[in-house]
């Protein structure tokens, strides 16, 4: 994946970070998400929060302060901010255990990015979570393993078609309401996931995150 690449990291349940992928690319903390990176020894490049998870904080990087009243969660000023930087593709860590609101909040934070050309990857442990749409194209190469589920998140999903995964589906119909596609896997075969019109929410291994390809269409 060639695209520029965005870190968040918020103040969620504590499951990881990857120290390579944040040393290499743009880092935001999301308000709390600033002890995390402390901990690591990681210093962002911009701190973005209310500051109702953390006290007042002494940082070298560039920091945006918000009203603790307000539309958007934390997190999603982050990716507004990535997208005005001129960012497609998001890593989020720490996003997910806690509260289940903001799980929520932030798998809609995916759909957000998917509809503006972009991609997000909420890290969840050993899972990933990602949406995609008719402009993000997703493709596993034959060394991915274990199992991944595909789910209608925003209504009604058409045209999806899955290829190279032990079930296969040719422009099918998804719905919100009906579980079809949990429980896939990947079967040693180069695979594909793809839909003409909504959006996709695909749960898969983290390790399988470096056999995929994201097509990005312009």
């Amino acid at each position: 994946m060639s695209n520029k690449i965005c870190c968040i990291v918020c103040a969620g349940e504590f499951k990881g970070l990857d120290k390579n992928l944040l040393a290499d690319n743009f880092v935001i903390a999301a308000d709390g998400g600033l002890k995390y990176l402390n901990e690591a020894g990681i210093i962002p490049n911009l701190l973005v929060g209310d500051f109702d998870s953390i006290n007042e904080h002494n940082v070298s990087c560039e920091v945006i302060r918000l009203k603790k009243e307000k539309d958007e969660t934390d997190t999603l000023v982050c990716i507004q901010e990535g997208i005005k930087r001129g960012y497609n593709q998001f890593y989020i860590f720490c996003g997910t255990g806690g509260r289940v609101d903001h799980t929520i909040a932030n798998i809609q934070s995916l759909i957000y990015l998917s509809k503006r050309k972009c991609i997000g990857f909420l890290f969840d442990g050993e899972q990933v979570i990602t949406v995609a749409s008719y402009q993000s194209e997703l493709s596993f190469s034959k060394d991915a393993s274990g199992y991944v589920s595909i789910f209608a998140v925003n209504g009604e999903t058409a045209g999806v078609t899955l290829t190279g995964l032990k079930y296969s589906l040719n422009n099918a119909v998804l719905t919100a309401e009906f579980p079809l596609g949990v429980s896939n896997s990947f079967i040693g075969k180069e695979s594909q996931i793809a839909c003409k019109n909504g959006n996709l929410a695909v749960v898969f291994p983290l390790v399988a995150l470096k056999h995929l390809n994201v097509n990005l269409k312009k």
